[in-house]
């Protein structure tokens, strides 16, 4: 168990960032196509970059936990521009009457990167975390139950 709570955070991070890296790849590997999405932004070549060293450098940050609160925070804002510029779900007419197509597609990509949002905010709001080992021996206590700022969660009822 102690391998686990130890290793658990780091891992944890890493599963929450481990497609930036990729979509960065792929953006490289497919310029045009990339520049083709990015469609008429103003400087979409620089965005398109700045994008990139984004998904690059924010997900070593928060995995090495240097200066992991802003990364998070910097990858976090990136998360909710793409899905507010990208995935605009509720402009497919066909999207409210919940129907198969693009509309629906944009709208899962949508939560989706919101879902990442939220996580995120985690690494922002609550870096503290506890052993594996203490969440599965109070599986009922609350993460909101803090003393203090900065504390470690304490378990409720217990």
């Amino acid at each position: 168990m102690t391998w686990i709570n130890d290793h658990a955070p780091l891992m944890l991070r890493i599963c929450l960032v481990v497609l930036f890296p990729f979509s960065a790849a792929d953006k490289i590997a497919h310029w045009g196509a990339a520049m083709k999405q990015a469609g008429r932004v103003p400087f979409a070549a620089a965005l398109l970059v700045a994008a990139i060293a984004v998904e690059i450098a924010a997900p070593v940050c928060i995995v090495s936990g240097w200066h992991d609160r802003l990364a998070a925070s910097v990858l976090a804002g990136f998360c909710a521009a793409t899905a507010l510029l990208y995935h605009q779900f509720w402009r497919f007419s066909g999207f409210w009457g919940f129907k198969e197509g693009a509309g629906l597609q944009h709208f899962w990509e949508f939560l989706k990167n919101f879902a990442i949002v939220g996580g995120l905010g985690m690494i922002v709001l609550a870096p503290v975390t506890v052993p594996v080992s203490e969440a599965l021996t109070h599986p009922l206590s609350s993460t909101r139950d803090i003393e203090h700022h900065g504390a470690a969660p304490v378990s409720s009822g217990h």
